[in-house]
């Protein structure tokens, strides 16, 4: 999924930095030219943010954009979108799919308010942007690539009803997911995560 995410940010005129400690993302992060901000702490997501967003700011960034690595059908086109909304000062939202998560969030400045991610963050995020008083702009039903993030079985399901344009899903097609999602719902609920051998 990161790998689809970096092919997707690769095609953006945007400097880019991937926050993590981990060798092989590392590795990818260079792979295709992006900075990398690493996280030595690695206290989780939000504080991960936080981190990299002081770093943003020491080096001059007039705004940062934050997506996550679990977007696989992300496509460049939309990042742009993103991007295209951005106001002279404020900020963009893109919701989850379910709308209860965040999976784009552009802040300009780059610190105009926390970030706080899980599972029911949209909300949050945008209740913190609107008392900033700056404009907030929303946007969603429009960019179904950043809308599926993988959290949940059903989410992989859903990924497989798409047409095969990339690394996860031909990586799914080799695992043979389509007959293991098929039979844990032919064994009924809460089959799906026990049959196939996926902890969700």
């Amino acid at each position: 999924m990161l790998e689809d995410v970096c092919a997707a940010l690769a095609e953006v005129r945007s400097p880019i930095a991937l926050v993590t400690n981990e060798p092989f993302a590392t590795g990818l992060a260079r792979q295709y030219g992006f900075q990398v901000i690493v996280d030595n702490d690695n206290a989780g997501e939000s504080e991960a943010i936080a981190m990299a967003t002081g770093e943003a700011q020491r080096r001059g960034a007039e705004f940062t954009m934050v997506i996550p690595g679990d977007i696989p059908l992300v496509q460049a086109s939309e990042i742009e979108a993103v991007l295209a909304a951005m106001p002279d000062e404020g900020s963009v939202l893109v919701p989850a799919g379910d709308g209860r998560g965040t999976n784009a969030v552009i802040r300009r400045p780059c610190a105009l308010f926390p970030l706080r991610f899980g599972n029911d963050s949209f909300l949050p995020h945008r209740a913190a942007a609107l008392e900033t008083g700056k404009r907030c702009v929303v946007l969603d039903d429009e960019l179904p690539g950043l809308a599926l993030d993988i959290d949940r079985p059903d989410d992989l399901a859903q990924l497989l009803g798409f047409p095969v344009r990339t690394r996860t899903q031909r990586l799914l097609g080799e695992w043979k997911l389509r007959e293991h999602v098929s039979g844990a719902r032919d064994q009924g609920p809460g089959a799906w995560t026990r049959e196939s051998g996926i902890r969700s």
